[in-house]
């Protein structure tokens, strides 16, 4: 049996003890969510911050290990100072790596001040309230017709689709693409990368050899497309976010065209994540409790400002993050050495019992509901949330619009991977047709 595993009791999450719990295992993450969860609780219940063994990686030598921090209170302590938890020697690798790959594929999530501040004080002029306004309509047109074309194949054939590839996949990835002007002819390309990207340890994405190769080549092919666009942007600027990301300053300061690059490199994975997953949980949730569907598609308006947060806590689309400790300090009453490395573990915190009523529950009225899905609060937290629940909001109204009549059909075919909380497919179907009876 699996050191994660435990016994089943009828009605309720398994059991768990602290010696059957394993976050450093691959095999934790693919496990049942109800088991994760169960895991989670039994870490929250311990005192302490309890160590891991790192996951291995081939061709590096393992690392020191890990201590997880999973109670929400712990998790905003962490995140609010930085001078004491660093991102800047990985925040989204428990492995060590040298600092020019942290901050190539993490961008402003592998980084610390000043050299943060500056970069985030730039982008953030290209992510104002009134900028994401102003991408409203294409964020509607979008989604109008990502759910048309959905409905229009599923009516073609026996009435199924996959939700992922079909809608909550493509609606993300092309608001970037529109954000950042990346033309229609080039959009190929950075699907194709990005799902490399997003592909972990899958074996469905992951078919070579040389995975880590195939890893840094998509990340490759996305910075040279953004740098070319960054470069023509600089000749001519147009209205998109490249040309206000090579033109914005700070302190005179401008952004290479290598963090750029890097920038959207961040943008492609963690912003298109978030939403992604956010929505396709956000289906099979009210699958589970029909009734949820009901309400919120019956009091669009009404229902939205709460449904929204409550998708993002409930799925928690990124599993985790880490830091790094500077010095000697604590969290808590716990000892922490410096050097040891945290990992932020989202999904716990975003189900604490101490924060959260009945937190298994998809609760779309939830009020207060102040969970970390885009991260705790901090200089890190996320850039893009408001655009995302943007996305998420105007996807579920057309859905509701356009399909009201979705029925989930099958399980969840889940991403496997440590770091991404993903759904890779999740078959659906227009009730009344031959895939739904």
């Amino acid at each position: 049996m699996p050191v994660w595993r435990a016994t089943i009791l009828f009605g309720s999450l398994p059991t768990m003890t602290l010696s059957t719990v394993d976050l450093g295992n691959r095999e934790f993450w693919a496990a049942p969510w109800e088991d994760r969860f169960a895991a989670f609780a039994t870490l929250r219940a311990q005192a302490g911050l309890p160590w891991f063994a790192e996951p291995e990686f081939p061709g590096f030598e393992r690392g020191p290990g890990f201590r997880a921090v999973t109670r929400h209170a712990d998790l905003e302590y962490v995140s609010k100072h930085p001078e004491l938890f660093c991102s800047g020697r990985g925040a989204v690798s428990i492995l060590d790596l040298p600092a020019e790959a942290h901050e190539f594929f993490g961008s402003l999530i592998s980084m610390d001040a000043p050299r943060h501040t500056k970069i985030r004080r730039i982008a953030a002029q290209a992510f104002t309230p009134r900028r994401t306004q102003g991408l409203l309509d294409d964020v509607r047109r979008v989604a109008r017709s990502v759910v048309a074309s959905a409905r229009e194949k599923a009516l073609a054939g026996d009435g199924s689709f996959d939700l992922v590839a079909d809608v909550s996949a493509p609606m993300p990835l092309l608001i970037i693409c529109e954000m950042m002007g990346i033309p229609e002819s080039r959009r190929d390309e950075v699907f194709a990368h990005s799902n490399v990207i997003l592909a972990g340890e899958d074996p469905e994405y992951v078919t070579s050899e040389n995975p880590l190769g195939d890893y840094l080549a998509a990340g490759a092919g996305l910075s040279g497309l953004m740098t070319e666009l960054a470069a023509a942007r600089e000749a001519e600027p147009t209205d998109d976010v490249t040309s206000a990301l090579v033109h914005g300053t700070v302190d005179g300061e401008r952004l290479t065209h290598q963090e750029i690059a890097s920038f959207f490199i961040l943008l492609c994975v963690a912003g298109n994540e978030t939403t992604r997953n956010g929505i396709t949980h956000g289906v099979w949730g009210m699958h589970r409790q029909p009734e949820q569907w009901e309400l919120w598609s019956s009091d669009v308006d009404g229902v939205t400002p709460t449904a929204v947060d409550e998708v993002v806590r409930w799925a928690s689309p990124i599993n985790w993050m880490r830091r790094t400790a500077v010095s000697d300090t604590s969290v808590g009453d716990v000892p922490v050495e410096a050097g040891e490395k945290l990992l932020l573990v989202y999904g716990s915190a975003n189900r604490d019992e101490a924060v959260f009523a009945d937190p298994d529950r998809l609760d779309l009225r939830r009020s207060p509901n102040p969970h970390q899905g885009f991260g705790a609060h901090g200089p890190h937290f996320c850039l893009g949330a408001h655009l995302a629940r943007r996305e998420i909001a105007v996807l579920f109204r057309e859905l509701f619009a356009g399909m009201p009549d979705l029925r989930v059909i099958g399980e969840p075919d889940r991403l496997r991977s440590i770091f991404v909380n993903g759904i890779k497919h999740l078959p659906v179907a227009l009730a009344g047709t031959d895939a739904a009876r």
